[in-house]
């Protein structure tokens, strides 16, 4: 303990040991990062592995590095199912509907945020009811109201219902409440704006991180999708990825090469997206959550 002659107090101690404390916490928290994202990781990599690996490798031991069976499970499975065209039918279905979701979506949450009339209230709490039953309740009825609308077998039965999407209108109605104050909007009105402008060329570009945000999990929602596209279609022609890579394992016995094969080229897509757009979901979750 060092004391100072003149004053008779002790003097302030060095700060190593807070100092080598933090840098101690530090490695173990990078240490705690660094295994989560391995163990995050590891499904996708034992998918890529297993693609290239026979179907009795992948039955009977633990494959960790890559085999040279590739190419005859990606034959295998072409011979079964045409996954290049399921690609393409869920591209269309998939980006159709987020399309539709994004725009009609964000219409809504502008109007559920900044009109207030009589029964706005409830019909915003028959959204937020809506969200709380699973969508295969309504399936059966979901079918007849297609089959009275001529689109069953059709794209159109799948990309439709993207336009009344209450998780999307729900976020991005919160974010409008906390981003787009209502100064703007009466500023806008009084310049002589008209409704469809003030949401096209204002209020679109202050939430485009909530819509972007949404956008992806819409996206990969309806990628993903696999019950409702096989109740409405029947043609394999016009089948998306999912169904085709249940149809890929075989009817006799599951060739697994094959079926590996075709998850890991229907999870290319969702990689990509979220290998590029990330920044675009933490962006939307954080972004108004601090008042300015």
């Amino acid at each position: 303990m060092a004391f100072d002659l003149a004053t008779k107090r002790e003097l302030p101690r060095p700060f190593k040991t807070n100092t080598r404390r933090k840098n101690a916490s530090t490695i173990i928290l990078y240490f705690l990062l660094i295994l989560l994202a391995i163990l995050c990781f590891l499904p996708f990599y034992m998918m890529m592995i297993n693609s290239t690996h026979t179907s009795n490798d992948i039955a009977t031991q633990l494959n960790i590095l890559p085999g040279n069976a590739f190419t005859n499970n990606y034959r295998r499975m072409m011979e079964s199912v045409n996954m290049w065209q399921g690609f393409k039918n869920s591209l269309i279905i998939s980006v159709s509907s987020t399309a539709l979701a994004a725009y009609f979506g964000a219409l809504t949450a502008y109007g559920f945020s900044k009109y207030k009339f009589k029964g706005s209230k409830v019909l915003f709490g028959i959204l937020l009811g809506s969200m709380m039953f699973p969508s295969q309740l309504g399936l059966i009825g979901f079918f007849k109201v297609c089959s009275e609308l001529n689109l069953i077998n059709k794209h159109l039965a799948l990309i439709i219902p993207a336009i009344a999407n209450a998780n999307f209108a729900f976020f991005v109605k919160l974010y409008i409440d906390a981003a787009v104050p209502n100064e703007i909007v009466e500023s806008a009105r009084i310049d002589g704006c008209g409704e469809f402008k003030i949401f096209n060329k204002i209020v679109i570009p202050i939430i485009t991180p909530s819509i972007a945000t949404m956008s992806i999990f819409t996206f990969i929602a309806s990628w993903n999708s696999y019950l409702v596209p096989l109740v409405v279609l029947y043609d394999e022609q016009k089948y998306t990825v999912p169904i085709l890579t249940a149809m890929a394992k075989g009817v006799y016995r599951t060739d697994f090469g094959a079926v590996y094969v075709a998850i890991a080229m229907s999870m290319v897509p969702i990689m990509i997206v979220f290998a590029f757009c990330s920044k675009y979901i933490i962006g939307g979750l954080t972004a108004g959550a601090v008042k300015q």
